[in-house]
């Protein structure tokens, strides 16, 4: 039990760790005060370019990733609830990135820390995500679009792949919460002023 609330409590503070906010700040900037103010990569990429928003995609991948692997490799084969117990670890990064507590609990939107926590999880649903995520983003142009519908789709890929009830509940829970997260995406596509992505771009 006390290893178990230990992963717990170390997944929701790995996932709050603002990469974003602290690579900005490496370079002289806060990520917050420009662009949309976002945190996650795609800010990043748009305000301080291709090569610090794809160092923040990695670490916010990364940080998604570490925790569930972590849990899968600690907790014991015998430990009751396990599979539980490491789907919680992966739920607990996505929150901590979203409401960080280092940041008064106004973090991001969490796709890419899902992404590392799915990339363990099962490969072959995030490697699907991302080709409907590119297919979206050159359809439709908006990156909260390609997102939002890589995020919605993910459940029904593990379900297609077997994946078991616990992973199904959870990828729930994770997608319901990243839909929340782009509420204001979602505000500003419904009236026409949401920001495109050009190619220049780094997501």
């Amino acid at each position: 039990m006390i290893l178990a609330i230990t992963l717990l409590v170390a997944a929701y503070l790995i996932g709050a760790i603002p990469f974003g906010l602290l690579i900005g700040r490496l370079v002289g900037a806060d990520v917050r005060q420009a662009g949309s103010g976002n945190i996650g990569a795609t800010n990043v990429g748009r305000v301080l370019g291709k090569k610090l928003g794809a160092l923040t995609l990695v670490c916010d991948v990364a940080k998604g990733f570490l925790p569930v692997w972590l849990a899968a490799g600690l907790l014991p084969d015998t430990t009751a609830n396990r599979e539980w117990l490491v789907m919680a670890c992966g739920l607990a990064t996505v929150v901590g990135h979203m409401f960080p507590l280092y940041l008064k609990f106004k973090g991001g939107k969490g796709v890419a820390t899902a992404l590392g926590v799915f990339l363990f999880i099962s490969p072959w649903s995030v490697l699907i995500s991302l080709l409907v995520f590119s297919g979206a983003l050159t359809a439709f142009r908006y990156v909260s679009v390609a997102s939002l519908t890589a995020a919605l789709l993910i459940p029904l890929w593990l379900w297609l792949l077997g994946e078991s009830p616990v992973i199904l509940l959870t990828a729930l829970a994770i997608v319901l919460l990243i839909w929340f997260q782009h509420r204001s995406n979602i505000g500003r596509l419904l009236r026409g002023t949401e920001k495109g992505w050009k190619k220049s771009e780094s997501l």
